[in-house]
């Protein structure tokens, strides 16, 4: 299917109960294309009124899907994947307008959300509970019961990917859904909902409301009639969002980024890693929650690896994402302003520029390429989430130092270790303060693969089949078989 620009409409509504629907003031935002600055579509902006009526259509739907039978609920949601296969094309060039990522990184995002729904649907008759081996005088079982309406907040950098992520398996466990996408990045959330209706979910499993944190954001997480709320962006307004869920009592699962340490070892093979790792920091132009923002490397080897990063800094092919070269724009105009405060802020550090450091002089948010040596782990740009194209080198000695400078920061999400040594390679493994750690390659992590932080870096894990425990609670049922009449007392 050849797509293009026509494929993005002019107006987006909200998508509640399988239809398009205004919102309640007709109030509207515009998302555009962060490689040229030009307006893209214009998009419905939720009020909380808007937020209450999806809230209650997923409500009003949720009793039909949870008792739709697990294996019928498997083949609708393997379904929705197949369909996503089907519209591939279309969804990765929408991916790569309103996000800017080059578009065969777009295309391996939408090949990902695929995956979600295609491995959780086999997983839909599966959900099992457990007997509980009490006495000869009951019989006592768990069952696994969905919570009920799912709250889901997608960040801007992988869009139709997080769509995926958390709805599969909320959809799998027999929740409903409603989903608020970042305002930057709406489009790919608002057609995948289509997708899914057109693959057989019922109208009101998959609601899409779409605008800001306030008044739409705020709205769906304080509701009483939301059930489990999932979110995925920074530390603030997952903190927000904590103090929020905590009026209804609300089971919340938080991934909240990283400052992610690659520690390399003079024994690592040092062409190799250098890769590595810079495909783990400008991937999407480092907008990655698990990218290697921090290298510690070994004093010993320190000259000759930056030499290597910088080389391959500096062959990055920087353009538009429908050029698919090697690294696209910023998200937004704010979000390059960030950026490159924290790039002056690195020079004021005392940090030494070695490349890169520049927003491109042209359409867009484009920055460099740019690595930073003579870091301190207590620098500001070594503690904090940059979220963009910069990484910062910091050299040790010893191997306690390393596993030191690694644990220093308040996040924990991912950490890499390259070596050849296989022993070293273990015992860092488990001192690292990181929810995955990735050996002699970067993100390590697929759909198969339970993913979260240690620290601010989150609560909870989502991927792999720790995520349904996002979405599933545990009753117990016991059986009196007793014909004595004895009763039992509490704490027993």
């Amino acid at each position: 299917m050849s797509v293009s620009n026509e494929m993005v409409r002019d107006t987006y509504d909200l998508y509640i109960g399988g239809t398009w629907m205004s919102t309640v003031d007709s109030k509207r935002f515009i998302t555009s294309n962060p490689a040229t600055e030009e307006p893209l579509a214009k998009v419905a902006a939720a009020q909380a009124t808007d937020i209450n009526h999806a809230v209650e259509t997923a409500r009003e739907a949720y009793p039909g899907w949870r008792d739709t039978p697990p294996n019928e609920r498997g083949r609708i949601v393997y379904r929705v994947g197949q369909r996503i296969r089907e519209y591939q094309d279309e969804l990765a060039t929408l991916e790569s307008l309103d996000q800017g990522k080059p578009r065969s990184q777009a295309k391996s995002d939408i090949e990902g959300a695929a995956r979600y729904f295609e491995y959780y649907a086999g997983a839909a008759d599966k959900l099992e509970g457990t007997s509980v081996p009490i006495g000869p005088n009951q019989v006592d079982f768990t069952v696994r019961e969905p919570y009920g309406v799912s709250a889901q907040i997608t960040p801007w950098n992988f869009p139709a990917n997080l769509f995926a992520r958390g709805v599969a398996p909320a959809l799998v466990a027999g929740n409903t859904t409603v989903i608020k996408p970042a305002e930057q990045t709406p489009l790919s959330t608002l057609r995948l909902a289509e997708i899914c209706s057109e693959a057989g979910i019922p109208d009101g499993v998959v609601n899409v409301v779409t605008g800001f944190g306030e008044p739409a954001g705020s709205a769906l997480t304080t509701h009483p009639d939301v059930d489990t709320i999932t979110f995925t962006g920074s530390v603030p307004t997952g903190q927000t969002i904590m103090k929020q869920a905590a009026e209804n009592i609300t089971p919340i699962t938080l991934e909240l980024g990283g400052k992610n340490p690659a520690i390399v070892f003079p024994d690592a093979d040092l062409d190799e890693t250098a890769i590595w790792i810079t495909r783990a920091i400008f991937t999407n132009a480092g907008q990655v929650c698990s990218a290697a923002d921090r290298v510690v490397i070994h004093e010993d080897i320190h000259d000759k690896f930056v030499s290597r990063l910088i080389d391959c800094a500096e062959q990055y092919e920087i353009g538009p994402g429908k050029q698919d070269l090697d690294m696209g724009p910023l998200a937004s105009k704010d979000h390059l302003g960030k950026v490159m405060r924290y790039i002056d802020l690195g020079r004021r550090e005392g940090a030494t520029l070695a490349t890169g450091g520049k927003a491109l002089d042209q359409d867009g948010h484009f920055v460099e390429p740019t690595v930073f040596t003579g870091v301190k782990n207590d620098m500001r740009i070594a503690q904090e989430e940059i979220f963009g194209p910069v990484l910062t080198v910091i050299p040790f000695s010893t191997e306690a130092e390393a596993l030191e400078i690694a644990n220093d920061v308040e996040y924990g999400l991912v950490g890499g270790i390259f070596t050849a040594s296989v022993k070293r390679a273990h015992r860092l493994a488990q001192r690292l303060e990181a929810g995955n750690v990735y050996i002699n390659k970067w993100f390590g992590d697929t759909y198969q693969t339970p993913f979260g932080g240690y620290k601010k870096s989150g609560i909870g894990r989502e991927k792999g089949l720790d995520a349904l425990e996002s979405y599933l609670q545990t009753k117990n049922i016991a059986v009196n078989l007793s014909d004595s009449g004895e009763g039992d007392l509490p704490g027993a």
